[in-house]
């Protein structure tokens, strides 16, 4: 008992001596190094990030830790002002292998597309002017024509993303009625969102039918009541069933819809414009694929498969398409100048055929193995322990699920570094806090890079990453060199 007494008493007594050595607010931020931070940031930032350091490091004291020495104390404060000065949102390379990462923003833009944003964003623009009679325009006609071009619907429009252009339709269309959906399509989008909470809130009301796994025209029919407003048909990008299914072919929905005089909308999800089964992914419906069957209105994202910025695209019927321009909902849910911008530029790569080849998303799915491969190589040229292998990327992003693109990957095995310690988190967190970051992937044992996802000009800074952290984080190691 005596000596556990002792014992404690020795632990407060160097607490004490680690609170007392370390400096107060006022003395900290009046360290010369200090002060020079304040001619470019605001003493302001200085003194949070000086009162935030200590709180932590009496904390750290508390439980067991050394006191921090006033140049360590220095030096975090200079960094966490520099932190607290910048933007938290920032570019990174993404060498995941998986190509609409939502994580990481989903779909790049083409060079053309950014240009665009940037355009209309430096100055004034004609978003809602008629340069022609100089009257208010439309801002939907800067993209309306286009969609329409590509997919033959009579009319069309754009708003904020896919789940509010759903939304707006349900609730102009069909606000205190009835919607029939398969049971098997009533979906989670994705952050916990999903179609029976998004149809709850534009006030129209589900109805299920079906199983899970199989629904048959019949199960549509037999649903159909003077309350019904309309059929839905809800792709399901991002899952799969497989094994024993039935589901019903949207152009059957069409012609019950129509014998009923019942709208059929399709919610395509991620939305394409190309066959993917040329790239041997399976095929995904495409929108001019569903304006062809009949659909009354057809509604996807923007910033999947299409290749653009966030948006939710609506084609379909002129009538219809002026009650959703029209519905106070409308206004909600409007898109801003400078995605309108980089959707319309997106759209042209479109119009041009010239998609796979300016669309950074169809440079990826249509990059040739033998360029992965020559990439990969030249990443790992030179570097200790590396070697470049056999492997798969995805589509991701709620796009074609299960769906995989052969590629070569260059792995970094944790075993094989440091004495057999697992350095694979550390270079991994490592990549994270380069400038810029890059995000790879761990699989089991190993570190992967994937080229599939790097854009080609982002090469030279993944080589000199990769070469600064594999020599830091293996020096750092108990007998580790590095390369």
């Amino acid at each position: 008992m005596a000596d556990r007494a002792c014992a404690t008493l020795v632990s407060l007594v160097v607490m004490q001596t680690g609170f007392r050595s370390l400096p107060s607010v006022d003395r900290l931020t009046s360290d010369e190094r200090l002060k020079g931070l304040e001619s470019t940031y605001s003493r302001g930032v200085v003194l949070e990030a000086a009162r935030q350091l200590l709180q932590e490091s009496r904390r750290a004291i508390a439980e067991g830790e050394a006191a921090p020495s006033l140049d360590a104390l220095v030096e975090s404060v200079s960094s966490r002002v520099r932190l607290l000065a910048e933007p938290s949102l920032v570019s990174v390379i993404n060498a995941t292998g998986v190509i609409l990462h939502t994580n990481l923003g989903r779909a790049p833009l083409s060079r053309e597309a950014v240009a665009a944003m940037e355009l209309v964003s430096q100055g004034y623009n004609n978003l809602e002017l008629d340069l022609e009679t100089g009257r208010r325009g439309s801002r939907q006609v800067h993209v309306s024509s286009l969609l329409c071009r590509l997919t033959g619907a009579e009319d069309a429009m754009v708003v904020n993303n896919n789940a509010s252009g759903v939304l707006l339709a349900l609730t102009a269309l069909a606000r205190r009625k009835e919607v029939i959906v398969s049971r098997g399509q009533a979906v989670e989008i994705g952050g916990g969102f999903r179609i029976p909470d998004v149809m709850r809130q534009s006030g129209a009301k589900l109805v299920e039918v079906g199983t899970t796994n199989c629904t048959y025209l019949a199960d549509y029919e037999k649903a159909v009541s003077s309350r019904t407003a309309a059929l839905l048909r809800v792709h399901s990008s991002n899952f799969r069933i497989v094994g024993f299914t039935q589901d019903v072919a949207l152009q059957e929905l069409v012609e019950l819809g129509h014998r009923h005089g019942l709208l059929v909308l399709d919610d395509l999800g991620s939305g394409c414009l190309l066959d993917t089964s040329r790239f041997g992914l399976d095929p995904e419906p495409r929108l001019q694929d569903s304006i062809a069957a009949g659909a009354d209105l057809a509604l996807c994202s923007g910033d999947k498969l299409l290749g653009g910025p966030q948006a939710g695209i609506i084609v379909g019927r002129k009538h219809l398409i002026e009650k959703l321009r029209k519905h106070p909902l409308a206004r909600a849910v409007r898109i801003d100048k400078t995605r309108l911008a980089g959707l319309a530029a997106t759209l042209l790569h479109y119009v041009k055929e010239e998609a796979e080849q300016k669309i950074p998303v169809w440079q990826m799915i249509a990059a040739p193995l033998s360029d992965l491969d020559r990439r990969a190589r030249g990443w790992s040229a030179g570097l200790d322990g590396a070697e470049v292998i056999g492997g798969k990327s995805v589509v991701g992003g709620g796009s074609l699920p299960g769906g995989t693109l052969p590629t070569r990957l260059l792995a970094i095995r944790g075993a094989a570094r440091g004495k057999g310690a697992n350095v694979v988190p550390r270079l991994a967190a490592a990549l994270r806090a380069q400038r810029p970051p890059i995000v790879p992937r761990i699989e089991g044992n190993a570190l992967l890079l994937d080229p599939r996802t790097v854009l080609p000009e982002e090469d030279g800074a993944v080589r000199k990453a990769l070469r600064d952290v594999v020599r830091s984080v293996a020096g750092s190691l108990p007998g580790g060199t590095g390369s």
